[in-house]
């Protein structure tokens, strides 16, 4: 069997290193030659010398390798929330600068839409205009029937020209109907991934314009087609969906370790970082009422009785160290 070495990230694993780490698992060790077709293997960890012959090299055990991993990607989200922000603090000022010459007539590199008709129809004539491809993040996944039946017309417009959607939605979304009535639409063309939480809403066509809320209710957003900042915030794009599980058109179970599942895990985080009940829902994207049964959940698992020490026992538990 000859397999080819592939380069590629610490977060994914290619064919070879698949097939000769499970190989080494089941044998035990495996000669230092044969793991030379996927060095990835060792670069991640996932083989390490043999201390009794150099001829040969042992698999490190999976629930050992797997966390070191995913050491790391939580900090990467951080880091790319953290540029956000500070790339929106550096804009504030600039919000309120009146320019002292008239605008020229061709497109703005920043335009504020105020009110949802502006956004809507700035937004469906970038659909119009685009053929490549649309990046989109959805946060709660939830729209109206009349605004999915428009954004279903729009979009196969897009899938008509060649072109490809990708979206990601938060984990809760994984169980609407709506969502994957919606893609099954489309035919093809369309691609889901899901996090435990994403970002603000988010629209990239063919990397030349973007759209990002400018308030909390949405009733106003920002037509950016400044290209260093759509290139920024289709990167971050790109970071999020490497880190998130396919959903449509394959779906990759959620993982979910000593009985605590994915989401429980994500309300564990903030329920430590002293988040409410309300403020915890808005971040996943789930009702209130769904929130408290996986903390009820949670606080069985624990065998916590109050909410204060639920909190000392989800520190002690181990489960914030599930990174997924």
């Amino acid at each position: 069997m000859t397999l080819q070495p592939h380069a590629h990230e610490a977060d994914e694993l290619c064919e070879a290193g698949s097939a000769l780490y499970a190989l080494a698992l089941a044998e035990g060790r495996i000669r230092r030659e044969e793991a030379a077709a996927a060095p990835c293997l060792t670069r991640f960890g996932l083989l390490h010398a043999d201390a009794d012959d150099v001829e040969w090299l042992r698999p490190t055990a999976p629930a050992v390798a797997l966390p070191r991993l995913l050491e790391g990607i939580e900090e990467r989200i951080a880091h790319h929330r953290h540029r956000g922000a500070r790339l929106a603090t550096s804009f504030e000022a600039f919000m309120n600068v009146t320019p002292r010459r008239p605008a020229s007539a061709g497109r703005s590199a920043i335009t504020v839409l105020n009110g949802l008709p502006e956004i809507q129809k700035a937004v469906a004539q970038a659909l119009a205009d685009s053929s490549q491809e649309m990046l989109s993040i959805q946060p709660g996944g939830f729209r109206p029937p009349e605004a999915l039946a428009q954004s279903l017309a729009d979009a196969r417009g897009v899938l008509s020209r060649g072109g490809r959607m990708r979206t990601l939605y938060q984990h809760t979304s994984r169980h609407s109907l709506s969502v994957f009535g919606y893609h099954d639409q489309l035919k093809g063309g369309t691609e889901i991934r899901t996090l435990g939480e994403v970002t603000e809403r988010l629209f990239v066509f063919d990397h030349t314009v973007a759209f990002i809320p400018a308030n909390k209710d949405r009733s106003i957003a920002l037509e950016i087609r400044l290209p260093a900042l759509v290139d920024h915030l289709a990167a971050t794009f790109e970071c999020l969906w490497d880190l998130a599980t396919p959903m449509y058109p394959h779906s990759v179970q959620l993982p979910s370790g000593n009985g605590v599942t994915t989401r429980q895990q994500a309300i564990a985080n903030l329920l430590v970082d002293g988040l409410t009940d309300s403020e915890i829902s808005a971040r996943l994207g789930m009702n209130v009422r769904t929130t408290r049964a996986h903390i009820a959940k949670l606080a069985k698992i624990l065998e916590s009785r109050s909410r204060a020490q639920l909190g000392y026992l989800i520190g002690r538990s181990g489960i914030l160290d599930q990174r997924t």
